[in-house]
């Protein structure tokens, strides 16, 4: 078995993970963007290119866990770059700690059914999958949730994508869009209110870090006494400033899998979009998401008894490293996220949570208008925000 330092391109990583997982491998018409997903991970997006076998892949992959075949206690990173799962983490109706346990690492565990289990594989055309499972779950407080999940995934067309993004990208830029619409119903016999807990869709992306990997979240300039704080940074202590830059228009966050950190950006800052650039690879990553417009209410994921449940964040972003000295990180790996918001759903009532990635290579003068256009800020600020 090749090193994972070793395996650097779509056809590499998709031989790997055929010897240890079903998959599926999705492609637009060209043939050029393809993306592979596995039903037995959790129905994840584990991997994209936009340039075919030989184009480099894009999505961070736990080679070492998936080929040993090991169920970690507490995780199991395998990795993808569109991975399902629920909130909150955190707070008095989190689903990751049991009832009166302290909010710490020890007592952290990720829910069974989107961490270990399969989800079913419903459906399949060349470019779309349709992936289902039924879940059931207590919260801190001892709710009871049962849920279905309908998960499809597809690969963009590249006119869908260029749609999508609103602009026109140079003929040498190299895309792959893909996307997946994320349905959960409530198939119990309670409604899930605020006094109970409610459950929010949540979608991570997980991308191979680098020292020159920069995360860009644009958000909603304004006074804080109408929108609150630009930047959430207090999940596992606070992000030192090298690490962290709060700009005119974007919040920038170091992509490198060195240090464990976590920032968010509330619904009320957030917009609809946020994303990274790798100044080495010239990779210019895009994430879209489905935002509605004046809701507030989101579920709270800090590891903490919350005095505001409900003031949880739209966007957020992970760089992995170790918790703590001498431990090993999950990873290393770095986390594009977004949320649904706080689902008030009534017995067989659904809601839906659009998450879209794009992966853009060539030359940055190339890049950069579609970084301006999709993010706000130019490849020049992303660069020398962290210098």
């Amino acid at each position: 078995m090749k090193t994972q330092t070793s395996i650097k391109t779509f056809g590499e990583e998709l031989a790997f993970l055929e010897q240890y997982a079903d998959v599926v491998v999705l492609s637009d018409s060209s043939g050029k963007a393809q993306a592979v997903v596995s039903p037995q991970l959790q129905g994840r997006v584990l991997t994209s290119t936009a340039d075919g076998a030989q184009g480099k892949s894009f999505g961070w992959i736990n080679h070492e866990l998936i080929a040993s075949k090991k169920i970690n206690e507490h995780l199991n990173a395998h990795g993808g770059e569109d991975r399902f799962w629920l909130g909150p983490e955190g707070g008095q109706y989190s689903i990751f700690f049991k009832k009166g346990v302290a909010f710490d690492l020890e007592h952290w565990f990720t829910p069974t059914a989107i961490d270990t289990e399969a989800f079913a594989l419903s459906a399949k055309t060349g470019n779309s999958v349709l992936m289902t499972k039924d879940i059931r779950l207590v919260n801190y407080c001892g709710a009871r949730f049962s849920l279905h999940v309908d998960r499809r995934i597809a690969v963009l067309e590249k006119a869908e994508a260029i749609n999508a993004l609103n602009l026109q990208p140079a003929e040498s830029v190299r895309l792959v869009a893909h996307q997946s619409i994320n349905k959960v119903t409530n198939t119990g016999g309670n409604t899930w209110t605020k006094e109970s807990g409610m459950l929010s869709i949540w979608i991570i992306g997980m991308f191979q870090p680098s020292p020159a990997t920069t995360v860009a979240i644009p958000f909603k300039a304004g006074p804080e006494g109408k929108l609150g704080r630009i930047v959430n940074d207090a999940y596992f202590g606070k992000v030192s400033a090298d690490r962290l830059h709060v700009g005119q228009n974007a919040v920038f966050f170091k992509g490198d899998g060195q240090r464990r950190g976590k920032i968010g950006i509330s619904p009320r800052r957030a917009k609809t979009a946020l994303g990274s650039y790798d100044a080495a690879s010239k990779v210019l990553t895009i994430v879209q998401y489905k935002k509605p417009e004046n809701v507030l209410d989101y579920v709270n994921s800090m590891w903490e008894t919350q005095k505001e449940p409900y003031r949880g964040d739209a966007v957020n972003s992970y760089n992995d490293g170790p918790a703590k000295p001498g431990a090993k990180p999950f990873g290393p790996f770095y986390e594009l996220e977004t949320s649904s918001p706080a689902l008030a759903l009534a017995p067989q009532k659904s809601a839906e949570h659009l998450h879209r990635t794009f992966h853009l290579q060539g030359e940055e003068k190339d890049l950069d208008p579609i970084s301006r256009a999709g993010l706000g800020v130019s490849l020049d600020e992303i660069k020398k925000a962290l210098k």
